[in-house]
Protein backbone atom coordinates (compact mmCIF):
# COMPACT_ATOMS: atom_id res chain seq x y z
CA UNK A 1 0.00 0.00 0.00
CA UNK A 2 1.56 3.38 -1.33
CA UNK A 3 0.66 5.60 1.96
CA UNK A 4 3.76 7.60 1.29
CA UNK A 5 3.88 7.80 -2.65
CA UNK A 6 5.72 10.91 -3.19
CA UNK A 7 7.24 11.45 -0.08
CA UNK A 8 11.06 11.93 0.44
CA UNK A 9 12.50 10.93 3.92
CA UNK A 10 15.91 10.60 5.35
CA UNK A 11 16.35 8.18 8.04
CA UNK A 12 19.30 8.20 10.72
CA UNK A 13 20.76 5.52 11.71
CA UNK A 14 19.59 3.84 8.59
CA UNK A 15 22.24 1.06 8.13
CA UNK A 16 21.17 -1.49 10.16
CA UNK A 17 18.79 -2.05 13.47
CA UNK A 18 15.48 0.02 13.86
CA UNK A 19 17.02 2.81 11.57
CA UNK A 20 16.97 0.14 8.33
CA UNK A 21 14.00 -1.18 9.11
CA UNK A 22 12.02 2.27 9.88
CA UNK A 23 14.05 3.27 6.04
CA UNK A 24 12.69 -0.11 4.86
CA UNK A 25 8.69 0.45 5.57
CA UNK A 26 9.06 3.51 4.41
CA UNK A 27 10.18 2.69 0.82
CA UNK A 28 8.05 0.02 1.01
CA UNK A 29 5.30 2.54 1.84
CA UNK A 30 6.26 4.61 -1.69
CA UNK A 31 8.84 6.91 -0.07
CA UNK A 32 11.89 8.31 -1.47
CA UNK A 33 14.66 7.20 1.31
CA UNK A 34 17.39 8.50 2.06
CA UNK A 35 19.68 5.72 4.39
CA UNK A 36 22.09 8.20 6.31
CA UNK A 37 24.73 6.17 8.45
CA UNK A 38 28.04 6.72 9.85
CA UNK A 39 29.46 3.60 8.66
CA UNK A 40 29.03 4.08 5.03
CA UNK A 41 29.08 0.25 3.71
CA UNK A 42 25.96 -0.05 5.99
CA UNK A 43 24.25 2.50 4.27
CA UNK A 44 25.12 1.53 0.75
CA UNK A 45 24.36 -1.62 1.88
CA UNK A 46 20.95 -0.83 3.26
CA UNK A 47 19.71 0.98 0.20
CA UNK A 48 21.18 -1.33 -2.22
CA UNK A 49 18.93 -4.41 -0.92
CA UNK A 50 15.47 -2.49 -0.49
CA UNK A 51 14.42 -4.40 -3.61
CA UNK A 52 11.64 -1.40 -3.37
CA UNK A 53 10.23 0.24 -6.45
CA UNK A 54 11.19 3.60 -4.80
CA UNK A 55 14.28 5.72 -4.95
CA UNK A 56 16.97 5.10 -2.72
CA UNK A 57 20.48 6.71 -2.14
CA UNK A 58 22.87 6.11 1.10
CA UNK A 59 25.05 8.66 2.44
CA UNK A 60 27.59 8.70 4.87
CA UNK A 61 27.20 11.45 7.53
CA UNK A 62 28.13 12.08 11.57
CA UNK A 63 25.03 13.45 12.34
CA UNK A 64 27.07 15.51 15.47
CA UNK A 65 29.26 17.47 12.45
CA UNK A 66 27.05 20.27 11.23
CA UNK A 67 29.02 20.86 8.26
CA UNK A 68 28.35 17.08 7.18
CA UNK A 69 24.60 17.53 8.08
CA UNK A 70 24.31 20.19 5.92
CA UNK A 71 26.35 18.75 2.95
CA UNK A 72 24.24 15.42 3.83
CA UNK A 73 20.97 17.20 3.19
CA UNK A 74 21.98 19.47 0.22
CA UNK A 75 22.82 16.11 -1.24
CA UNK A 76 19.42 14.34 -0.49
CA UNK A 77 17.13 17.62 -1.81
CA UNK A 78 19.07 17.23 -4.99
CA UNK A 79 19.34 13.46 -5.82
CA UNK A 80 15.56 13.01 -4.63
CA UNK A 81 14.06 16.43 -3.55
CA UNK A 82 12.38 18.62 -0.45
CA UNK A 83 12.29 16.47 2.50
CA UNK A 84 9.31 16.37 4.10
CA UNK A 85 9.96 13.26 6.41
CA UNK A 86 12.81 13.26 9.06
CA UNK A 87 13.37 10.39 11.50
CA UNK A 88 16.20 11.49 14.02
CA UNK A 89 17.05 7.73 14.49
CA UNK A 90 21.06 7.50 15.34
CA UNK A 91 21.75 6.92 18.26
CA UNK A 92 24.65 5.41 20.48
CA UNK A 93 24.83 3.77 23.68
CA UNK A 94 28.32 3.00 25.24
CA UNK A 95 28.38 -0.10 27.80
CA UNK A 96 31.38 0.53 29.67
CA UNK A 97 30.66 -2.05 32.56
CA UNK A 98 31.34 -6.01 32.32
CA UNK A 99 30.12 -8.39 30.41
CA UNK A 100 27.88 -5.59 28.60
CA UNK A 101 26.60 -3.78 30.87
CA UNK A 102 25.92 -0.17 31.65
CA UNK A 103 28.54 1.81 33.55
CA UNK A 104 27.83 3.99 36.47
CA UNK A 105 27.79 7.80 36.57
CA UNK A 106 31.19 7.65 38.51
CA UNK A 107 32.96 5.08 36.52
CA UNK A 108 31.75 7.27 32.79
CA UNK A 109 34.64 9.58 31.63
CA UNK A 110 33.67 13.24 30.32
CA UNK A 111 34.46 12.57 26.38
CA UNK A 112 32.51 9.27 26.77
CA UNK A 113 29.25 11.63 28.02
CA UNK A 114 29.71 14.23 25.39
CA UNK A 115 30.12 11.87 22.51
CA UNK A 116 27.15 10.15 23.72
CA UNK A 117 24.93 13.81 23.78
CA UNK A 118 26.70 15.16 21.08
CA UNK A 119 25.59 12.03 18.46
CA UNK A 120 22.08 11.57 20.16
CA UNK A 121 20.82 14.73 20.91
CA UNK A 122 22.94 17.72 18.89
CA UNK A 123 22.62 15.26 15.84
CA UNK A 124 18.97 15.50 16.05
CA UNK A 125 19.21 18.90 16.33
CA UNK A 126 21.37 19.39 13.39
CA UNK A 127 19.15 17.08 10.80
CA UNK A 128 16.01 18.94 12.56
CA UNK A 129 17.42 22.11 11.96
CA UNK A 130 18.70 21.24 8.06
CA UNK A 131 15.32 19.92 7.59
CA UNK A 132 12.75 22.23 8.77
CA UNK A 133 13.52 25.64 5.87
CA UNK A 134 12.49 22.87 3.11
CA UNK A 135 9.52 21.44 5.31
CA UNK A 136 8.42 25.17 6.31
CA UNK A 137 8.70 26.15 2.35
CA UNK A 138 6.40 22.93 1.50
CA UNK A 139 4.20 23.98 4.12
CA UNK A 140 3.99 20.78 5.57
CA UNK A 141 6.31 17.54 6.79
CA UNK A 142 6.60 15.21 9.69
CA UNK A 143 9.28 14.40 11.71
CA UNK A 144 10.03 11.22 14.61
CA UNK A 145 12.40 11.67 17.42
CA UNK A 146 13.49 8.35 18.20
CA UNK A 147 13.40 8.56 22.44
CA UNK A 148 13.63 5.59 24.46
CA UNK A 149 11.29 4.44 27.60
CA UNK A 150 14.59 4.95 29.47
CA UNK A 151 13.87 8.83 28.84
CA UNK A 152 10.41 8.57 30.50
CA UNK A 153 11.22 6.42 34.07
CA UNK A 154 14.63 4.33 35.47
CA UNK A 155 16.29 1.77 33.19
CA UNK A 156 19.24 -0.37 34.43
CA UNK A 157 20.32 -1.72 31.55
CA UNK A 158 21.15 1.75 29.86
CA UNK A 159 23.33 4.37 31.52
CA UNK A 160 22.70 7.75 32.82
CA UNK A 161 24.25 9.38 29.74
CA UNK A 162 21.59 7.83 27.29
CA UNK A 163 18.82 8.44 29.92
CA UNK A 164 19.55 11.77 29.50
CA UNK A 165 19.38 12.44 26.14
CA UNK A 166 16.55 10.66 25.66
CA UNK A 167 14.98 12.45 28.30
CA UNK A 168 16.09 15.56 26.52
CA UNK A 169 14.72 14.28 23.35
CA UNK A 170 11.31 14.39 24.41
CA UNK A 171 11.33 17.64 25.61
CA UNK A 172 13.22 18.84 22.75
CA UNK A 173 9.77 16.64 20.49
CA UNK A 174 6.94 19.29 22.71
CA UNK A 175 8.89 22.18 22.30
CA UNK A 176 9.06 21.62 18.32
CA UNK A 177 5.77 20.19 17.75
CA UNK A 178 4.44 23.70 19.28
CA UNK A 179 6.91 25.87 17.86
CA UNK A 180 6.72 24.12 14.50
CA UNK A 181 2.78 23.62 14.19
CA UNK A 182 1.62 26.73 12.59
CA UNK A 183 3.95 25.96 10.04
CA UNK A 184 2.07 22.19 9.11
CA UNK A 185 5.40 20.58 10.79
CA UNK A 186 3.98 17.60 13.17
CA UNK A 187 6.86 16.87 15.49
CA UNK A 188 6.73 13.56 17.87
CA UNK A 189 8.66 10.79 19.57
CA UNK A 190 9.15 7.12 19.70
CA UNK A 191 9.81 5.67 22.74
CA UNK A 192 10.81 2.02 22.16
CA UNK A 193 11.55 -0.93 25.19
CA UNK A 194 13.74 -3.36 24.74
CA UNK A 195 14.26 -3.78 20.93
CA UNK A 196 16.12 -7.10 19.07
CA UNK A 197 18.94 -5.32 17.69
CA UNK A 198 22.75 -5.57 16.82
CA UNK A 199 22.81 -2.96 20.07
CA UNK A 200 20.85 -4.52 22.48
CA UNK A 201 23.19 -7.21 22.05
CA UNK A 202 25.69 -5.94 22.65
CA UNK A 203 24.45 -5.93 26.58
CA UNK A 204 24.75 -9.21 28.73
CA UNK A 205 22.17 -11.69 27.69
CA UNK A 206 20.94 -12.32 31.79
CA UNK A 207 19.78 -8.36 31.40
CA UNK A 208 18.12 -8.78 27.90
CA UNK A 209 16.29 -11.82 29.28
CA UNK A 210 15.40 -9.98 32.85
CA UNK A 211 13.16 -7.26 30.28
CA UNK A 212 11.81 -10.02 28.62
CA UNK A 213 10.23 -11.37 31.62
CA UNK A 214 9.46 -7.94 32.71
CA UNK A 215 7.50 -7.01 29.62
CA UNK A 216 3.83 -8.33 29.41
CA UNK A 217 3.35 -9.38 26.51
CA UNK A 218 6.69 -11.68 27.32
CA UNK A 219 8.95 -11.02 24.21
CA UNK A 220 11.96 -8.54 23.07
CA UNK A 221 10.39 -6.11 20.48
CA UNK A 222 11.30 -6.17 16.90
CA UNK A 223 12.67 -3.44 14.56
CA UNK A 224 9.61 -3.97 12.83
CA UNK A 225 7.87 -3.11 15.67
CA UNK A 226 8.85 0.19 15.85
CA UNK A 227 9.23 0.58 12.36
CA UNK A 228 5.39 0.44 12.19
CA UNK A 229 4.72 3.28 14.70
CA UNK A 230 7.18 5.23 13.01
CA UNK A 231 5.47 5.10 9.66
CA UNK A 232 1.79 5.59 11.09
CA UNK A 233 3.27 8.99 12.45
CA UNK A 234 4.61 10.08 8.94
CA UNK A 235 1.14 9.00 6.71
CA UNK A 236 -1.66 10.95 6.48
CA UNK A 237 -3.24 8.65 9.69
CA UNK A 238 -1.17 10.53 12.15
CA UNK A 239 -1.24 13.89 10.40
CA UNK A 240 -3.37 15.00 13.41
CA UNK A 241 -0.85 13.97 16.15
CA UNK A 242 1.76 16.46 17.16
CA UNK A 243 3.53 16.49 20.57
CA UNK A 244 2.87 12.77 21.69
CA UNK A 245 5.32 10.22 22.83
CA UNK A 246 4.29 6.28 21.62
CA UNK A 247 5.23 4.13 23.68
CA UNK A 248 6.50 1.05 21.64
CA UNK A 249 7.60 -1.35 24.51
CA UNK A 250 5.34 -4.26 24.49
CA UNK A 251 3.89 -3.23 27.63
CA UNK A 252 6.84 -2.45 29.99
CA UNK A 253 5.95 1.36 30.79
CA UNK A 254 2.53 1.39 30.97
CA UNK A 255 1.74 5.57 32.15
Amino acid sequence: MSTHAGRVAVVTGAGRGIGRAVADALASAGASVAYLDADPALAEAAAAARGRGAAAMARQVDVAEEAGVSAAFAAVVAALGPVDVLVNNAGISPKSGPDGRRGEAQDIGLDEWRRVLDVNLTGAFLCTRAALPGMRALGRGQIVNMASVAGRTYCDIVAVHYAATKAALIGMTKHLAGEQGPYGISVNAVAPGRIDTPLMRGTASAANEAARLATPLRRLGQPEDVAAACLFLTSAAGAFVTGQVCDVSGGWLMS
